[in-house]
């Protein structure tokens, strides 16, 4: 930096230099002014490099475009791996043998990961969920591309199981909350589900609800067959309380829509980032970690732990900039409609303010991770890579409700094309 405290534009001249200073600024956290600096600079300079044409030798070019798109930090470990195996391949400095490895353990895992999916889907045709619930989308291959976004690594193939059955029967009462039950089934199920036992499964108005209600007693049975053999059941006890907890605000988000109100941005968001599923989604996938002992369960739920709100925020947020639009021509409360609202201000000017949002709490998730904690290494980073996904999933478009337009993509590139020798 120069005597004003600013960058030297002599940097500039260095194009790789200023992706890696580019790269590093997105670890920065709340009050590092440096940091945000040199985001501005970096991204000013690699846009205009970019416009220009400047860069040499081509793929270059290519390698901006893809930083300036998705920066490494904010990107799906696997799905950056594959990427920066293209660019190395064409990198004059190369290290044949080392790309060759790179290449064949992507390969590898791949195939392990195929074997996987092969499993989770002969599990969903034998359940026959597809005929048992017409009524809702059904996401057991993206719920297991979300499970190898949360963990790739072989060591916790359990741990995908488990975790992308669960998501998938949550898209189910997702889709039930909000599409297809009526107000007043959606108060039975809602007793019921806090009351997480059979016994309440009579007592539901509708076949469909207490099929559904079965479905998500069964696989926390499964689920908890397993992990009591490791003395780890604390991990669906407090699976279902957040659940619990997800499907009161999931009611409370019916009961505006029922009686024709509509809340403040404040009121809704207190509700809408408990509806978001992110500390439940976590809790699933800290299932049948080892990693994850009771202290680190009581770590997630902390509502006064920075990681956790900035998850509830990454889900909530990136989800309403994609489908508010949508849900509100079926008749949906919509987050950006109430921040228009209470601030007299355009969706246009609402999203802006929901990305800022969103920007705050990579700062808090970084500070969170940085700073001492009481969990390990290895639960921090699921919660890293929760908004990871996120970032990715709803990048241009809703990457769950309409995974043809661009999630599938980055499943096809994960799970199914080998990368070639």
């Amino acid at each position: 930096m120069n005597w004003d405290g600013k960058f030297k534009e002599a940097l500039v001249s260095d194009t790789k230099g200023m992706i890696s200073l580019y790269e590093a600024s997105h670890f920065r956290m709340n009050g590092e002014l440096i940091l945000d600096e040199a985001l501005a600079f970096t991204t000013l300079h690699l846009e205009s490099c970019l416009a220009n044409q400047l860069s040499s030798p081509p793929h270059l070019t290519e390698y901006i475009a893809n930083a300036l798109y998705q920066p490494y930090h904010k990107g799906v470990p696997r799905i950056e791996a594959r990427q920066y195996i293209s660019f190395y391949e064409k990198e004059e400095s190369r290290n044949d043998v080392l790309l060759k490895f790179a290449k064949y353990d992507f390969n590898r895992i791949q195939m392990l990961l195929q074997e996987e999916l092969s499993l989770l889907c002969s599990w969903w045709k034998e359940s026959d969920f597809e005929s048992k619930f017409p009524h809702v989308r059904h996401r057991n291959v993206e719920a297991f591309s979300l499970a190898v976004g949360f963990y790739f690594e072989p060591c916790y193939a359990r741990a995908r199981n488990i975790y992308a059955k669960m998501v998938s029967i949550l898209g189910f009462v997702d889709d039930t909350y909000d599409a297809y039950g009526t107000y007043e089934e959606l108060q039975y199920f809602t007793d019921a589900m806090q009351r997480f036992d059979m016994s309440a499964k009579d007592k539901l108005p509708s076949d469909y609800l207490k099929l559904l209600y079965q479905t998500i007693l069964d696989i926390h049975d499964e689920a908890e067959e397993k992990v009591s053999k490791e003395e780890r059941s604390y991990s669906v006890s407090y699976t279902k309380n957040e659940f619990k907890k997800l499907v009161v605000a999931y009611l409370a988000q019916a009961r505006w829509v029922h009686d024709g109100y509509l809340p403040t941005f404040d009121e809704y968001l207190e509700t809408a980032l408990k509806s978001s599923a992110a500390i439940l989604t976590c809790s699933q996938a800290l299932i049948r970690m080892e990693e994850a002992d009771e202290n680190a369960y009581q770590w997630l739920i902390n509502t006064d732990n920075k990681i956790h709100k900035a998850l509830n925020i990454f889900a909530r947020l990136h989800d309403d900039i994609m489908t508010n639009e949508d849900e509100e021509k079926r008749g949906l409360v919509c987050g950006t409609t109430c921040y228009m609202k209470q601030y007299g201000v355009t969706r246009k000017e609402a999203i802006e303010a929901y990305r800022e949002r969103i920007e705050d709490a990579w700062k808090e998730l970084n500070e969170g991770c940085m700073r001492p904690t009481p969990v390990p290494t290895q639960i921090l980073m699921r919660a890293v890579n929760y908004a990871r996904f996120m970032e990715v999933a709803y990048k241009d478009n809703d990457g769950f409700g309409e995974p043809q337009i661009s999630l599938q993509d980055h499943i096809a590139k994960l799970l199914i094309h080998p990368i070639p020798l």
